[in-house]
């Protein structure tokens, strides 16, 4: 008799957003076990907000806000955030209700500035500080690049036609066929592409007007690699037009 157990990822995916470019969307894969404080020195590299103004907001995949990060010494993981959710942050320190369009703008060359002591540029190369950490930085960059390399990994493992279940956070298992292995426009990184057994997806197998797969409308959806079981898992019979 086989036992399962329930293992929960020590990293979550979220897409991050800011009031200084509300156009603008990132997706990065972050560790639970950091603390908030932690989290705004990777938002300050993303949006380049300042840590120490700046507000974090909270979205489910409804884009209602559930919660604010205020706790700065709380872990990432004590909060409710899953895979998928947004991350809006609001930098107090730039934000105005004023209309600034008619006021004349100072403007200073990059070299001016760069010879400047009371900047905050020049704060955060004084004191090593975000970017400005060279093994911080150098940290981070290996850290990416290990994710990826997992991913990539993962991705391998996957193959066209192959049958899989798949398991993503807060939804229920769903069987599917593997029809798409690759990279994609419209997020970085690996995606798995599934045709699902039942409709249950979002797509036919293309995005945004890009054709990765065919196959039915609702049937199509796109996968991260490490929510992809692949194995011998019989399509079910679904019989949509039984009648109780």
């Amino acid at each position: 008799m086989s036992s399962y157990c329930v293992v929960t990822s020590d990293f979550v995916n979220l897409s991050i957003t800011n009031s200084g470019q509300e156009s603008c969307c990132v997706e990065r894969r972050f560790q639970k076990g950091i603390t908030v404080d932690q989290f705004k020195g990777k938002l300050e590299l993303l949006t380049g907000g300042n840590p120490a103004t700046m507000s974090i907001e909270v979205y489910d995949k409804n884009d209602k806000l559930i919660c604010k990060l205020e706790e700065g010494h709380h872990l990432l993981g004590s909060y409710p955030i899953d895979d998928g959710m947004r991350i809006h942050v609001i930098d107090n320190f730039s934000c105005t209700t004023e209309d600034l369009d008619g006021v004349k703008k100072f403007e200073i060359s990059e070299e001016e500035y760069a010879k400047k002591t009371d900047t905050v540029k020049a704060f955060l190369e004084k004191n090593k500080l975000g970017k400005y950490n060279e093994e911080d930085m150098k940290k981070r960059a290996e850290e990416k690049k290990r994710e990826e390399e997992v991913e990539e990994r993962l991705a391998s493992l996957c193959k066209v036609g192959n049958r899989c279940e798949v398991y993503v956070p807060n939804q229920p298992k769903r069987r599917a066929t593997i029809l798409y292995v690759g990279k994609t426009e419209f997020k970085e990184g690996w995606w798995i592409g599934v045709k699902y057994d039942e409709p249950l997806g979002k797509n036919d197998g293309s995005v945004d007007g890009k054709r990765y797969f065919e196959c039915a409308p609702k049937y199509g959806g796109f996968v991260k690699p490490m929510h992809i079981k692949v194995g011998d898992f019989p399509e079910e019979d679904f019989d949509l037009n039984e009648e109780l």
